[in-house]
């Protein structure tokens, strides 16, 4: 063998040795998306042989691959002569792969993220392009798993435990945020205010785990009664606010009743004993003269307060 056939055939060695050990996929493409070299990675992460998917197109291998959107992105590789990029973030894979570790991981599919880089020959050509292929599995789970904790803690800042409706910081939140967009567009709103009527006595009598039994109750019917765009919070104790957009008083003093109503026909059952209960409502609707959403606020309290006065069990709009 001559020398010149020896060098060759070792650095095709070298080559393939480079190939098969790197931990990336590399795939080159002519402009046809004909494959012409098919690494290690790509062989055992397909099961597609070099051999048998070389001078082939990669689509008719990779069925999952978006043929249009695909070609776009690689001809501005071809055209431009720069990289292009595709982040797991915005697709999660571009190879429906499995995962390395199957049973200790929590995706069935390899999470990828892509590098496109141009191949330009002497004549400074792209006739090719060549695919880099990361597997980030790892990197996307702990920060999917770390964006799911997030929101899971966002949640629990927003929520009352006791009731799954908002608690007191939130819910004023969204009233401030809703009383500053109608003070700027002038549409209708109400807000009510209403609590559970000798909610002391129930806690006397009965305890105060029959007491807490008696709001989570309220609450429930609370959710029933009202519509997914209105915004329900445990103001304190067992004392509720809502705010109903888009709703003049009268409309309000609808849902109050039905609230109210509610409470007085459903008779809880705690411990094998019946605890009957009532509510007071007070409702107030939106006027551009109120200074501040607390203003606002206020008038529901004071209309609870003649609900109160004029016996509990009650309605009042002010």
């Amino acid at each position: 063998m001559s020398s010149s056939s020896s060098e060759s055939l070792a650095e095709l060695h070298w080559q393939h040795d480079l190939l098969g050990s790197i931990e990336v996929g590399l795939a080159v493409l002519d402009h046809q998306y004909n494959v012409q070299v098919w690494n290690q990675f790509m062989e055992n992460h397909s099961g597609v042989l070099p051999s048998d998917i070389r001078e082939k197109c990669l689509f008719d291998f990779f069925p999952e691959i978006e043929k249009d959107w695909f070609k776009a992105k690689a001809e501005s590789v071809f055209n431009l002569n720069s990289a292009a990029f595709i982040i797991w973030e915005q697709r999660p894979y571009l190879f429906k792969f499995a995962t390395n570790r199957p049973i200790t991981s929590a995706s069935d599919t390899m999470y990828q993220n892509i590098t496109l880089f141009p191949l330009a020959s002497l004549s400074d050509k792209v006739e090719q392009i060549c695919l880099v292929v990361y597997d980030v599995t790892d990197e996307a789970i702990n920060k999917k798993a770390i964006e799911g904790l997030n929101k899971k803690l966002e949640h629990i800042s927003r929520v009352d435990g006791l009731t799954g409706l908002y608690n007191r910081r939130y819910w004023e939140e969204q009233f401030e945020r809703e009383y500053k967009r109608l003070k700027r567009s002038g549409q209708e709103a109400s807000v009510l205010m209403l609590d559970i009527d000798h909610f002391k006595k129930v806690n006397d009598t009965h305890g105060h785990p029959a007491g807490d039994y008696i709001i989570q109750t309220l609450a429930k019917i609370i959710q029933t009664a009202i519509r997914e765009t209105d915004i329900a919070g445990r103001y304190g104790g067992e004392e509720f606010a809502l705010l109903l957009p888009y709703t003049n008083g009268e409309n309000a003093r609808i849902v109050g009743e039905r609230i109210r109503k509610l409470a007085e026909r459903f008779v809880p059952v705690y411990e094998e004993k019946e605890i009957p209960f009532t509510v007071s409502i007070g409702i107030c609707e939106f006027n551009a003269s109120f200074d501040t959403h607390m203003g606002w606020l206020e008038k529901a309290d004071q209309a609870l307060y003649q609900s109160k006065e004029s016996g509990r069990n009650t309605v009042t709009l002010i």
